[in-house]
């Protein structure tokens, strides 16, 4: 295992992860229902599908696009909707 990559995922999720509309879920789910425990779980079960379905996705598109385009496409595409929430379009 590479630690560097590792280490710099987890810190990069781990960030971007830090009190996005995921956390404010898991925190309504576990206030409604009073089961954390489940509320966890599913939350984990439901991260961990993401993420493999997009780690597989983004090494398939690294075979055919170069990974410099599929990072300023998903910047550009980050940013994109970022404009049309702000309008008021999404």
């Amino acid at each position: 295992m590479d630690w560097r990559v590792f280490f710099s995922t987890f810190a990069a999720v781990f960030f971007a992860e830090l009190a996005d509309k995921t956390q404010l879920v898991g925190i309504g789910m576990a206030a409604k229902t009073g089961k954390p425990i489940s509320v966890w779980a599913g939350s984990v079960a439901a991260y961990i599908i993401v993420t493999v379905i997009s780690v597989f996705l983004g090494a398939l598109l690294a075979k055919f696009i170069n990974p410099q385009v599929i990072r300023y496409l998903g910047a550009f595409i980050f940013i994109l909707i970022g404009l049309l929430m702000f309008l008021k379009i999404l």
